[in-house]
């Protein structure tokens, strides 16, 4: 995007926000995309079509929503802020597929919202210019339920983009990299930079698709387990896993039984938690199971 667009585009938003009184707030990580091929960018990436309720969080302004509605079902428009609601309003108001609604997606089930605003949806995405400051919370929020979302189409600090795509090894492997890869394939579509927003963040962000699993990855054993293995050893991520998973204690099972499910996956106890794989970890879960 050219500078002289940029600056026009801003133009047009200060206009907006002076004509609905918003302020933004920083508590909230609010940060309006000036860029709109961003937004289409991250349509294409939900592959959306007519079979598709789609659940935006944080629909600020409206941008991404009016891309959403376009090509979804239905569309449920998640906003915190009071300030934002009566320029949404005015432009979804009469729109017969978007629903907007004003809370904290933290505090309502992804059940509840669809089984209220999206009911007997034939499938589920959620497409979303993620806040920093909660972007993971509320993505297990979307995991951890009893819903299937097909796709989540995120926008995401770029630092947390590394790390959810992040390779065993490599400096930004973490449990969240593994967490993703439990649940599903994911990769990153599109770096963002900061000079897309505004206000203009300190730092670049990137588009993450998230293509979830429908059958677990792993069906002789539980997800429950393989995380709570890779929780204890991240926890203590600089001690090997012999200190981490047997010693400690934090795992809750019996030492010997977890030293033997490690022995019988051949894998060296020496070795810290950033180097072993997610099918490493599978392995010495089947093996508690």
């Amino acid at each position: 995007m050219r500078s002289e667009e940029i600056e026009r585009v801003y133009m047009a938003l200060r206009d907006w926000l002076n004509q609905y009184g918003i302020q933004f707030k920083k508590s909230l990580g609010q940060n309006l995309l000036l860029d709109d091929n961003i937004n289409r960018i991250m349509a294409d990436a939900a592959a959306l079509t007519d079979q598709d309720d789609v659940i935006e969080v944080g629909a600020g302004l409206g941008a991404l929503t009016t891309r959403l509605h376009q090509r979804a079902n239905r569309v449920l428009a998640v906003e915190i802020d009071r300030s934002f609601m009566p320029c949404l309003e005015d432009q979804f108001e009469t729109v017969n597929n978007v629903t907007l609604f004003r809370g904290d997606i933290l505090n309502h089930t992804p059940e509840k919202l669809v089984e209220e605003f999206l009911p007997e949806p034939k499938q589920l995405k959620l497409v979303s210019n993620l806040p920093y400051y909660i972007t993971t919370p509320i993505l297990f929020h979307f995991w951890d339920n009893s819903l299937y979302f097909e796709r989540m189409v995120v926008m995401v600090q770029e630092e947390v983009g590394l790390r959810m795509v992040a390779k065993v090894g490599s400096h930004d492997y973490s449990k969240l990299a593994l967490a993703c890869h439990l649940r599903a394939e994911v990769d990153i579509v599109h770096k963002v930079p900061s000079t897309c927003f505004m206000p203009r963040p300190k730092v670049d962000s990137c588009i993450v698709r998230i293509r979830n699993r429908k059958e677990p990855l792993y069906p002789d054993t539980s997800d429950a387990l393989i995380t709570k293995l890779i929780n204890v050893a991240f926890s203590q991520r600089r001690k090997t896993i012999r200190n981490s998973l047997v010693k400690s204690g934090n795992l809750g099972i019996d030492p010997d039984k977890t030293l033997a499910a490690i022995e019988q996956a051949e894998i060296d106890l020496t070795r810290r938690p950033q180097t072993l794989t997610l099918d490493e970890f599978a392995a010495i879960a089947k093996n508690l199971s």
